[in-house]
């Protein structure tokens, strides 16, 4: 019996979001958004084709056009700050980082409290909501190597392995001392590898860039052995070259990504709709099927074959807003 309970339930997940009643409720809130007839999302999907494979969903199944504006971490918390310092109010919804938006609440009053999203209710542990904002989805981080320099009785199968001396100044690395990937795996990997970890990788001598992707190629070309950290999704990228990502055994190291309502929405039951949709699992199995460990449950299993170990992969982190200013002052100790 207990089976088949569990079979219906995940059966629900899967294909009906909302039982009748629920529909029958939810139905003002997609008439309201169609009157609005427009959503404004500030995002840093940085061009993914997954998140606009999102985006061309929802326009689809609603008929309402998104307009997205693409931009870095700091700059689109800028962009808010600034607009919305000028009494101006353009955007209906923000994507950004975790520990950005909690930054946004100590700094000031952007976003507006979450209004209730039905499909907040299948989120999987550890993921849950706040009073302000809801995860979307995550971006783990793991070893990538060239696989023709690195042999297979080499595969790095622990981060420990990054501080064996055959890899001195054969790593390529994300620069680890401005606020960015590097510094997100620095600050967890100090944790999760104990305080000896990083200073016995600085000993490897990294070399520092900025530009991931193409930093991945760098090492596809076999300018370099490994390349850390190599978020799972940009991989993609790389099909057919000689290089492989690696999910370390402690786990990965990630970045939380959360949809937030930004403060006196043009738009709010789009804004509101368009949250539902991300956290359908239609659109969380675009991004599980990029690689993506998906936030909510009953998904992760559907995967493609090839995605389907990275959108299980362990997780640890993510890093924590309150030891970011320490973390940099540590990396930059370690990294002068």
């Amino acid at each position: 019996m207990r089976m088949l309970l569990k079979a219906a339930i995940v059966a629900c997940l899967m294909g009906c979001a909302l039982p009748a009643r629920a529909q029958d409720s939810w139905q003002p809130v997609i008439d309201a958004a169609r009157k609005e007839g427009k959503l404004v999302i500030y995002d840093m999907a940085l061009g993914a084709p997954y998140f606009i494979a999102v985006l061309k969903s929802f326009e689809a199944k609603y008929g309402i056009p998104v307009e997205s504006l693409d931009l870095r971490a700091s700059e689109l918390a800028e962009r808010i700050r600034t607009e919305q310092s000028a009494g101006r109010y353009l955007g209906d919804v923000e994507m950004i980082t975790s520990t950005m938006i909690e930054e946004q609440r100590q700094n000031g009053d952007f976003i507006e409290k979450l209004p209730d999203i039905p499909n907040a209710r299948n989120l999987r542990p550890p993921f849950s909501a706040t009073e302000y904002s809801v995860p979307v989805f995550v971006q783990p981080m793991g070893i990538l190597i060239n696989t023709r320099l690195v042999k297979d009785a080499d595969i790095p199968v622990s981060w420990n392995d990054l501080t064996d001396p055959k890899w001195k100044g054969k790593i390529l690395s994300d620069d680890m001392r401005p606020l960015g990937s590097g510094n997100t795996m620095f600050a967890i990997l100090e944790h999760q590898m104990g305080a000896g970890f990083n200073p016995k990788l600085a000993e490897q001598k990294p070399v520092f860039s900025r530009d991931m992707r193409n930093d991945a190629r760098r090492v596809a070309r076999g300018e370099f052995a490994i390349y850390v950290p190599q978020i799972f999704a940009f991989t993609s990228d790389l099909k057919g070259l000689p290089v492989k990502v690696v999910v370390p055994k402690e786990g990965a190291p990630y970045a939380q990504m959360e949809l937030a309502v930004l403060k006196n929405a043009p738009h709010p039951n789009t804004a509101r709709l368009f949250i539902q949709h991300f956290l359908s699992p239609d659109s969380q199995l675009i991004y599980a099927n990029a690689w993506m460990p998906p936030v909510v449950a009953g998904v992760a299993e559907r995967a493609n074959p090839d995605a389907q170990p990275f959108a299980e992969a362990k997780l640890i982190g993510p890093a924590k807003l309150a030891e970011r200013s320490s973390m940099m002052a540590l990396a930059k100790k370690l990294y002068p």
